[in-house]
């Protein structure tokens, strides 16, 4: 029995400690969704009319946050890193290095419209990199 008390401490530990590696920290103060190589963490993210949403690149590798702008809820502002005004500005500059942020760096959005917002990270958007955030009033 203390064997496998042992091995399930170790195994929290072993997870806890990969996480930080990863650059992503439980719980913290000044982000709420953080960038793995190829991912956004939590991948859904859900806040309240008025809020900001922080994101944060927590990997070594340049990342956009980009609207889905034709999956914006109906009179919700456009965003994305850079601040462009349009999905397809924003894909444009990419071409031209600009609108990334890099390991360290952040970006916020104020959301005033409650609904679902869909976005993505230009450079890693085949690779799946997607995420949501869900407005609430």
């Amino acid at each position: 029995m203390r064997r496998r008390r042992f091995l399930a401490a170790a195994g929290s530990a072993a997870v806890l400690s990969a996480a930080g590696c990863m650059g992503l920290s439980a719980g913290a103060d000044d982000w709420d969704v953080g960038m793995t190589s190829e991912a956004f963490r939590p991948y859904e993210f859900t806040t309240t009319v008025g809020e900001e949403v922080v994101w944060e690149n927590t990997s070594s590798r340049d990342h956009s946050v980009t609207a889905y702008e034709d999956t914006l809820p109906d009179g919700a502002e456009f965003f994305a890193t850079g601040g462009f005004d349009s999905e397809a500005a924003a894909r444009e500059a990419w071409k031209d290095g600009r609108g990334a942020i890099s390991n360290g760096q952040q970006f916020g959005h104020t959301f005033e419209v409650p609904g679902e917002y869909s976005y993505f990270c230009i450079p890693h958007e085949k690779g799946g990199m997607v995420g949501t955030i869900i407005v609430e009033e």
